[in-house]
């Protein structure tokens, strides 16, 4: 495994691979790497020639400084894993490198990006799809990866594939859970102790929901999940919002569409934690 920090290495790297017939996976990460990021590049190492893994903490994609002065940077950790996982190249550029100038482009994913996270964290989106396009420009992935923990994140990047007419496939992995049922995220290293056995409420909830909603209207599976993050002491809710799994729009009724998912982000102390769960 080779790690580089330069567009140019990149791009010298990749030309190799390609003269060799190989076909190329992506897995764009922020580092702090944990086993949900590991099923992704297992699965990209199972699926393809070579592996790239990007590691880039992007600062358009951070509408508070405090979150993304907070954010863990693990780099050294994080290329021993990737290595022992079989990944190919590590690419952890620079801001510099990344944004000589800054990025300017206006994207437009309407109504995916107006919903949850679009409402929360302005700007967000569109920060998101300037370095991903950015990295699929860089690379030319035959497949890229992404984990469906980021369930919102997952359907705008299928739609800028849309509207940019790239030619790749975007593979979403399921989210990856500690035995006790808390999603994982680089986030969850930021928890206390305390803090983290607090954060089970959130999965322990949307699970008991699937549940409840078996016998019971969308409406009140909502103040259910609602009323039992209200009642946990250390957590305070943003958002939950059961939406239309195509198009992210809040349903009404379990008979609104085949495809019907909860959403949850959820703040502990001051790190902002999200989830999801499909209900069919």
């Amino acid at each position: 495994m080779i790690v580089v920090d330069t567009i140019g290495e990149l791009h010298a790297f990749l030309a190799e691979a390609r003269a060799e017939g190989k076909s190329v996976g992506l897995v764009p990460t922020m580092g702090a790497l944990h086993e949900g990021h590991a099923s992704l590049v297992k699965r990209s190492v199972e699926d393809n020639g070579v592996t790239v893994v990007s590691v880039f903490v992007n600062p358009t994609q951070f509408n508070d400084k405090g979150d993304l002065e907070r954010y863990p940077r693990t780099l050294d950790a994080d290329c021993r894993l990737l290595e022992a996982l079989g990944a190919s190249c590590v690419f952890a550029p620079s801001v510099e490198e990344v944004y000589p100038e800054p990025d300017t482009r206006v994207f437009d994913f309407a109504p995916l990006d107006k919903v949850m996270e679009g409402i929360y964290r302005p700007g967000h989106f569109n920060g998101v799809a300037q370095i991903v396009s950015k990295l699929f420009t860089y690379v030319e992935p035959h497949r890229a990866y992404f984990g469906e923990k980021d369930f919102q994140q997952l359907a705008i990047i299928r739609e800028m594939v849309r509207q940019l007419g790239l030619s790749l496939e975007i593979v979403g992995c399921p989210i990856v859970r500690e035995d006790d049922g808390l999603a994982l995220s680089s986030r969850n290293a930021l928890l206390t102790p305390e803090q983290r056995h607090t954060a089970l409420a959130i999965s322990r909830t949307l699970f008991a929901s699937v549940e409840y909603a078996k016998d019971h209207s969308l409406a009140e599976t909502k103040q259910m999940v609602e009323q039992a993050i209200a009642d946990t002491e250390g957590l305070e809710l943003e958002y939950y919002e059961i939406v239309d799994g195509h198009t992210l729009q809040p349903v009404s009724s379990w008979d609104d569409t085949d495809y019907i998912v909860g959403c949850i982000t959820v703040y502990c102390g001051k790190v902002r934690l999200i989830d999801n769960i499909k209900y069919k």
